[in-house]
């Protein structure tokens, strides 16, 4: 008969001990059937068959169904060979599945029962003997199959809990690289805009070298406190993309912060016309208002480094339950970048606009300016 699943595993001291217990419990058979002296001529083969039996507990862990079916006939011949078939029905029981098991029992049965009609035990009926036999049996049976389905039960518990704790690890790494991606994105927007800044300055003392000393030493000195801020906040970018742990810094910017930011862009130099006609802005979602915020950081940032001394115009309109429109323009062009870029600015603006609800189109007005509207859901 073909063998199914892996082997029983092996471990050599209790390979040792068992074959010493069923060696003992056959002898002790084997001494108790013969005190008498009534069955004497069966001594040579109890001998014989305690010993093959014995010997058969060393090919049990390898081949336990078939090395049960011999010792269950071994049993058979002779009471010295119940102590193994015994332990053959329990391996059996214990590590195989119900059908081979059932048929290792029964073989059990059946050998227990010739071994009853030839040798009977004392005045022990062979009525009894026979229901010990089936009881014994399916006892063996009945307690190796729970123990098999308990242990395979706490396993698939075991590999369930190892899985899910990997999903969990796994889940925590991705929601802290998205963490620091979100940040580092927020930070690089913050950047850009302070380089922006710079560049303005910096263009300013190029072409104006006939400006007084106070305006230069003035212009020089922003420059100065510029370059400071913009390498803090590089800082901070690196630490979002290298730390493990999520970004605590600098608390994001609110669609409140829209005066400041219109105001330090008017004192880089950048002619802005800025009209708003938001009903009650302190209803609007801070996210809705963060992201409002990065639209126009964004637009006055392209405007600095693509159209520097052409003015802005800014058109802000919205009311709760209805949407936030923004339309920035700015009037020509200069042709080139007072700074460099990667040319993804509106490709991630337009991004973050779409994450919250929102839609941006952006393209070249008639006059040869650039335009930028977006619209934002605002909830009631």
């Amino acid at each position: 008969m073909q063998e199914s699943c892996a082997p029983v595993r092996r471990n050599r001291w209790a390979e040792l001990m068992a074959i010493a217990g069923v060696g003992g419990l056959s002898a002790l058979t084997i001494v108790g059937r013969h005190a008498d002296g009534a069955e004497r001529p069966w001594l040579i083969l109890d001998i014989l068959v305690g010993i093959v039996a014995t010997g058969l507990i060393l090919v049990l862990p390898r081949r336990p169904v078939t090395a049960a079916f011999l010792l269950a006939g071994l049993a058979a011949l002779s009471p010295a060979g119940t102590p193994p078939s015994t332990v053959g029905t329990m391996t059996v029981a214990r590590y195989r599945p119900l059908r081979p098991a059932t048929l290792v029992a029964l073989a059990g049965i059946l050998g227990h029962l010739i071994q009853g009609l030839v040798r009977p035990i004392g005045n022990l009926p062979f009525l009894w003997f026979a229901v010990l036999d089936v009881a014994v049996h399916a006892a063996f049976l009945g307690w190796g199959q729970w123990t098999q389905a308990r242990l395979q039960l706490l396993e698939s518990l075991r590999e369930r809990a190892r899985k899910a704790e990997a999903e969990q690890g796994r889940r925590v790494a991705e929601a802290r690289s998205l963490e620091r991606t979100k940040m580092a994105r927020e930070m690089h927007d913050v950047l850009a805009h302070r380089l922006s800044l710079l560049a303005t300055y910096a263009g300013a003392l190029e072409y104006r070298p006939d400006s007084s000393p106070e305006k230069l030493a003035q212009a020089a000195g922003v420059i100065r406190t510029g370059v400071h801020q913009a390498l803090d906040e590089l800082r901070e970018v690196i630490n979002v993309l290298r730390d493990d742990e999520v970004y605590d810094g600098r608390p994001q910017p609110t669609f409140q912060d829209l005066d400041a930011l219109i105001a330090e862009s008017r004192e880089a130099g950048t002619t802005i016309s800025y009209d708003a006609a938001v009903a009650d802005s302190t209803t609007l979602p801070p996210a809705t208002g963060r992201t409002a915020y990065r639209v126009v950081q964004e637009g006055l940032t392209n405007a600095r480094k693509h159209a520097a001394g052409h003015p802005v115009t800014l058109k802000m309109t919205g009311q709760p339950g209805d949407e936030l429109r923004i339309e920035l323009t700015n009037e020509g062009s200069n042709g080139a970048s007072l700074t460099p870029g990667s040319g993804t600015g509106l490709v991630g603006l337009t991004e973050r606009v779409e994450l919250a609800g929102g839609t941006l189109d952006h393209g070249i007005t008639p006059g040869g300016g650039f335009q930028l509207v977006a619209s934002l859901p605002w909830p009631s």
